[in-house]
């Protein structure tokens, strides 16, 4: 049998906007490059970079 381990996202990048936002102290938080604000549109409702390629199953 197996061992399996049960990945999670650290990063998502919206594609509309270009908000990106990093998992940190168990939220998402708008993240910072080069002391800039990644946070996008106010008014943009958010379409996250989520297409299927992303394998929560990790076998080890």
């Amino acid at each position: 049998m197996t061992d399996a381990r049960l990945r999670r996202p650290t990063e998502r990048i919206c594609e509309r906007c270009g908000r990106r936002e990093v998992w940190e102290d168990g939220s998402w938080r708008v993240a910072v490059d080069d002391g800039e604000r990644r946070a996008g549109s106010v008014y943009c409702i958010h379409e996250w970079d989520i297409n299927g390629t992303f394998l929560p199953i990790e076998e080890e």
